[in-house]
């Protein structure tokens, strides 16, 4: 009879077989640590789960969406993260990557189902519309909220991929007709990581997997739901304008000399100072830009109700979260006159150390001089 070792592979196992080098397995440990945060004395441990963890099965639903979250996920900058982990995920369960379809697909999702029991990982991308009997979204005759509640039983902990997912995103924009709502707050009594983004960026989709897998528990989350390790600082924190911004540099309109200089989109509307997530750090399509880099300010898709918070394309001034920000007609001058009044705290400060320097050394020579003549 088979053995379990002898049915299942471990992530290294498959690494392995798909026909990477233990240098690009060491590679792939190193570039996922230092995305999830950790130092480099957790490199070793990571390699270590990814060597001895069996794969832990996953059920990857679709609900109310455009399919994104995939996308961006197999357009990791690594490619053992679409060719491995995808790969071995769509052996369990996924819509638009399974090689299975109809009964086939149904009857591989319920097998995991039973045999996993309290293992598995559920990941869900797309709101659950509950308008009209949950009847604007359906799968073989069955409404999302049902799929969604029969799959969640089972399962150890739910990843919310996506806005859709988190906070409902374009489908529950007002007036929201679908009444579309996210998974948290249909599904209560299960452990629930919210990765919020239209879409979330793959190297944050792929080390959340990593950390379940290393840690076997949930990454560190905020008060929303969402993992600290990607979602703690502002997209504004990390963006390479800012010091545009400090200095009270903006661009007006998106075709003036002050866009063509790079200055600050703040006032074009970018929402990167009320936007929570890695997109200046991490960046796009294998860290190659993201939308503030290539000029078009910040949307704010990881935040909730951003298609209801005004224009994309007006500064917005007034909201939670903004403080400094909703003055940025005067920043400008008040950096300046910080600066200003640095330069001249700096030469005071410099002056009186200047003049007790030449005291000490009077002193000193004094001293010697009298040394020098007894």
């Amino acid at each position: 009879m088979a053995t379990e070792k002898l049915t299942k592979e471990t992530y290294y196992e498959s690494i392995i077989k798909q026909g990477y080098s233990r240098r690009d397995f060491m590679k792939f440990a190193t570039y996922i640590a230092a995305y999830m945060g950790l130092e480099t004395s957790m490199i070793g441990q990571v390699a270590k789960s990814l060597e001895n963890t069996f794969r832990i099965p996953v059920i990857w639903e679709h609900y109310q969406e455009c399919t994104c979250c995939s996308e961006s996920f197999i357009r990791s900058d690594h490619p053992i993260v679409s060719d491995i982990i995808l790969d071995k995920i769509s052996l369990d369960y996924t819509l638009t990557l399974m090689a299975a379809s109809g009964h086939q697909a149904e009857a591989a999702k319920h097998a995991t189902m039973e045999k996993y029991k309290g293992e598995y990982i559920l990941c869900v991308e797309g709101s659950v519309p509950l308008g009209d009997d949950g009847n604007y979204c359906c799968i073989a005759g069955r409404s999302a909220k049902d799929l969604l509640i029969e799959a969640a039983e089972g399962a150890k902990a739910i990843i919310a991929w996506g806005s859709c997912a988190s906070n409902g995103c374009v489908q529950a924009a007002y007036p929201n007709p679908t009444e579309a709502t996210p998974i948290h707050k249909i599904i209560k009594n299960k452990p629930i990581i919210r990765v919020p983004g239209c879409p979330p960026i793959g190297e944050v989709m792929a080390g959340i997997i990593v950390h379940l897998i290393t840690f076997g528990r949930l990454p560190e989350l905020d008060g929303l739901g969402r993992p600290k390790a990607f979602y703690s600082k502002r997209v504004h924190d990390s963006c390479y304008r800012r010091p545009y911004y400090d200095a009270g540099l903006f661009a007006e309109t998106f075709d003036d000399q002050n866009a063509k200089e790079g200055y600050c989109l703040y006032k074009v509307g970018c929402r990167g100072p009320m936007t929570y997530n890695s997109c200046g750090t991490i960046k796009w399509n294998n860290g190659v830009s993201f939308p503030i880099q290539s000029g078009h300010g910040c949307i704010g898709c990881s935040e909730e109700d951003f298609w209801d918070n005004g224009p994309f394309y007006e500064r917005l001034t007034g909201l939670a979260g903004f403080g400094i920000e909703s003055s940025a007609d005067t920043i400008g001058k008040v950096a300046a006159g910080v600066v200003a009044g640095g330069l001249a705290v700096h030469a005071v400060a410099a002056n009186i150390s200047k003049r007790k320097e030449l005291r000490s050394r009077t002193s000193r020579g004094k001293q010697n001089e009298k040394k020098i003549d007894s």
